[in-house]
């Protein structure tokens, strides 16, 4: 098969240069609203408002929004959703045949438009007062219809858009979903949802096998390669071989791991009285360990960061409780 060669890209050209005034729209958006946050205080006290108002809510946060705005809604309900705050999206025309039904007054609505007067939530906003849901928006009209009738209002500054006529909604939704991202976040915080939690709502794929326990992916009981201090060397190479990780532990009388001897330690003392050697005068001492609580990406991280292939997995009294290799992560998908 012919390798396809690769055109060298020219930096002048004027796709090139829409692409770049794009990227620099959209970054200038987001400084421009990061510096709002810090300097409006009306602005920056709304924020902290919503965060307070749905997490001290009883129900659930219902979201809702047309066109770009829907599309955006419907990332920020996935968001919350998936970091402790059960939310989820409900369109406004859905909405107004029948799924009104699904709102109680003890959910919080966010509404979502940029110019706050979307026509399509209108029937979504007289439900809300009429049975007292709060409403949390975000637009970039404070005089809109929809702000005006909010508990609170995120108002967004009016920030250039990256379409060239100032129509088709770029940077102004992308504002919208880093304010959602912000709420969801600082939600996620304030209920003390913890990388456990994180993995209860998502076991599957990569992201799930990364929030998985080193212990779940350890060896256990009879397959951990372990020798007592004392014994020969003759000992520990069959205990190595037989186990088949390239390692074994060497604990002392009390059970603890007090150090390893590997394949690199063989070589290095590869003598014609090697074999008759006691364990300790071979073994490294001060091996490498993990408890059995720490998250699989954080022991590759360890095991990448120290060059090891293989950790032991220890209790409080630093007993060896299992073992793990690096080949038992890269299976798992933690990689």
């Amino acid at each position: 098969m012919a390798v396809k060669s690769v055109r060298p890209v020219d930096l002048t050209s004027s796709t090139f240069d829409s692409i770049r005034l794009t990227l620099a729209t959209a970054t200038n958006g987001i400084k421009a609203l990061a510096d709002y946050a810090a300097t409006d205080e009306a602005f920056a006290q709304s924020l902290v408002d919503a965060v307070e108002l749905i997490g001290e809510g009883r129900g659930r946060v219902v979201v809702s929004g047309v066109g770009k705005s829907g599309h955006i809604g419907r990332k920020i309900a996935a968001t919350m959703a998936s970091t402790g705050t059960s939310a989820y999206f409900v369109h406004p025309t859905e909405a107004s045949h029948g799924d009104l039904g699904m709102i109680t007054s003890e959910d919080v609505l966010i509404l979502l438009s940029w110019s706050g007067e979307t026509a399509e939530l209108a029937n979504m906003l007289t439900y809300a007062k009429r049975f007292k849901v709060p409403i949390v928006s975000i637009s970039s009209n404070r005089a809109s219809i929809l702000a005006r009738n909010s508990n609170v209002a995120l108002v967004l500054p009016k920030v250039p858009e990256a379409c060239p006529h100032g129509l088709a909604p770029t940077t102004s939704a992308m504002l919208q979903l880093v304010v959602g991202d912000a709420l969801a976040i600082a939600l996620l915080e304030r209920r003390g949802f913890s990388a456990e939690d994180f993995k209860t709502f998502h076991p599957g794929g990569k992201l799930g096998a990364q929030l998985r326990l080193i212990d779940e992916l350890a060896h256990v009981a009879k397959q951990v390669p372990l020798l007592a201090v004392g014994r020969p060397m003759s000992e520990a190479v069959i205990e190595m071989s037989s186990k088949g990780f390239g390692v074994v532990g060497i604990i002392d009388e009390r059970g603890a791991l007090v150090g390893v001897i590997t394949d690199g330690d063989l070589r290095r003392h590869m003598a014609g009285d090697l074999l008759s050697q006691q364990v300790e005068e071979v073994m490294s001492h001060s091996p490498r360990v993990v408890k059995g609580d720490v998250l699989a990406s954080a022991a590759m991280e360890f095991m990448q960061e120290h060059k090891v292939t293989v950790l032991f997995l220890v209790n409080e009294a630093r007993v060896p409780v299992g073992i793990v290799h690096i080949h038992d992560l890269l299976r798992a998908g933690v990689a």
